[in-house]
């Protein structure tokens, strides 16, 4: 991107990149987000952009990995990575979320923010075309944004996240929010600033569907898409195959593999040793914090990254006695952040504010340390007529959820509270994630910490587990929203931090270092912030 078309802020963040004041991953972040490409913005600060190794690339060859494969629904719809995991096959992005926090185009080459934020132009990557020969042009855009603003679909979560281009009394697209300019060029004019939809837009329900895809279909039944493998099979806790599809031509460099595994061994780590050990996998989808070290001692290529993941420990205001402050407060300052931190996850992160906005945001705002105080908080609970209380910590039967909830659960008890602990399948747990009283649910990263704020906490979102409903935190969210600075948008985002603090919305321990393991025959499989894998730059080695 030239410099006479950069953003008014991008400047200023190069030389707060330059002073010291900004991590390279802030001003990745922040420079990105705002349409300068990526070899653009690590120009602005002088450094070598990283790119995926091709250079011995060769075509050819099968990946096996492990992964569940859940009962598939339609893109909008997914809350877990695994669904887009295998549909990215076929199904490419607008934009991408990277290693090193950057955004990056995708489908579309380049977009341009007016000065607030409030309105985008987006650029379509020439010579796309979809695997039924028709041309990628913004009619394909118009139809995706149409399906995502619709909030009068149950589970659509992708409404929240563009919540700018709907009508606020229909729920639904507004009227001239998008707009097709010519056949690669469409504007988003958005009703508010956000500083965030370009971001949201990389996010894996955003898969980009043909324009006759219909909502509610199985992406798998009818496998239109960009990239360049279809599915072969797809067996609900079975297996998932991909193969390279031959009669379609690439937009980009890549689809170098024959044939993509996906084998469901389900949650025990365990399997997943004696599978790699019996060369029965070539990747682990991930690997969790007790099981590190035993693949790091069979031998196998481990990779990792400090995230923004994390387990939220939360309560449903919906449900009592969790509607009552004083008991959400009381039973936060039984529990250790530390404590959860190291015997829940062996100490393989940070310790987590009881916020969910994490010190890799660019606007995260330090607050003064937690106090906790187990009489205390067993001392409000049982002011607040909750002494006798059984309270019932659901999560599911993965080793290091199910382990940090024993940990919340025994520091609880220790305080004198009764505590129940329920361990569900993943299959019977997932079915009403955002219906129990008090459980615990994965969060993945997010570019942004004000992303976070809108998808799990804005009231009435779709993925809003807590119920959470606050006016003042909704205003200042919205605030948030539309500043670009992050340095301004820190004030508000301190205030936004405290009141998750003072209202004892969640329980959030810390936040994860993530990491996987590979037996060394395959380039570009180091994990993902967000467990993503982009199994178009995947290739044997040598």
């Amino acid at each position: 991107m030239k410099s006479e078309t950069l953003h008014p802020a991008v400047q200023a963040y190069a030389a707060e990149y330059q002073s010291g004041q900004l991590s390279r991953r802030e001003f990745l972040s922040r420079a990105t987000m705002l349409g300068v490409s990526a070899t653009a913005a690590y120009g602005l600060i002088g450094v070598a952009m990283p790119t995926p190794a091709h250079a011995q690339a060769s075509k050819g060859g099968t990946l096996r990995v492990n992964m569940e494969t859940k009962a598939m629904k339609e893109p909008r719809l997914w809350d877990w990575t695994e669904y887009a995991n295998f549909c990215r096959g076929w199904l490419d992005y607008l934009t991408l979320f990277n290693r090193d926090g950057s955004v990056t185009g995708g489908l579309i080459e380049s977009w341009e923010a007016n000065d607030n934020a409030t309105q985008y132009t987006l650029k379509l990557r020439p010579g796309v075309t979809w695997n039924n020969g028709d041309a990628f042009t913004s009619e394909d855009l118009m139809h995706n944004f149409m399906l995502w603003a619709d909030g009068t679909v149950e589970g659509n979560s992708m409404a929240s996240r563009v919540a700018a281009l709907q009508n606020s009394e229909t729920k639904m697209l507004r009227e001239g929010a998008v707009v097709a300019v010519d056949d690669t060029t469409v504007q988003l004019n958005l009703n508010s600033p956000d500083i965030s939809i370009m971001a949201a837009l990389s996010d894996y329900p955003a898969a980009v569907v043909h324009r006759s895809f219909v909502g509610g279909s199985n992406p798998v039944d009818s496998p239109i898409g960009t990239g360049a493998y279809l599915p072969e099979s797809y067996e609900v806790g079975v297996k998932g195959v991909l193969v390279r599809n031959p009669d379609h031509e690439y937009w980009r460099e890549g689809g170098w593999l024959d044939r993509i595994e996906f084998i469901d061994l389900g949650t025990d780590q365990s399997a997943l040793v004696s599978a790699a050990e019996s060369d029965e996998i070539d990747l682990t989808y991930r690997t969790d914090s007790d099981y590190v070290d035993v693949f790091n001692g069979i031998g196998w290529t481990p990779s990792n990254v400090v995230t923004a993941n994390t387990l939220a420990v939360r309560f449903n205001q919906l449900s009592a006695p969790y509607d009552n402050r004083e008991v959400r407060r009381g039973i936060q300052m039984t529990v250790d952040n530390a404590k959860v931190l190291e015997l829940g996850i062996g100490g393989l992160g940070l310790i987590g504010e009881n916020h969910h906005v994490c010190p890799v945001h660019p606007e995260y705002a330090e607050l003064p340390p937690l106090e906790f105080d187990a009489a205390e908080g067993a001392a409000m609970v049982a002011e607040a007529g909750h002494a006798d209380t059984e309270f019932e910590i659901i999560s599911v039967d993965t080793d290091w959820q199910k382990n940090t909830c024993d940990v919340v659960a025994a520091q609880m008890r220790d305080a004198g509270l009764n505590v129940k602990r329920t361990i569900l399948p993943g299959a019977t747990f997932w079915n009403d994630w955002t219906k129990y009283p008090f459980s615990a649910t994965e969060w993945g990263p997010r570019p942004l910490g004000i992303q976070i704020m809108a998808l799990a906490y804005k009231s009435g979102a779709a993925w809003n587990e807590s119920a959470f409903s606050n006016a003042e935190f909704d205003s200042l969210l919205e605030q948030g929203l539309s500043i670009a600075d992050a340095d301004a948008r820190r004030e508000i985002m301190a205030k936004i931090e405290k009141i998750m603090q003072d209202e004892g919305v969640v329980i959030q321990a810390y936040w994860r270092s993530v990491f996987n393991h590979s037996n060394g025959k395959f380039a570009n499989v180091d994990v993902h912030p967000f467990y993503q894998l982009d199994l178009h730059d995947i290739h044997l080695i040598g």
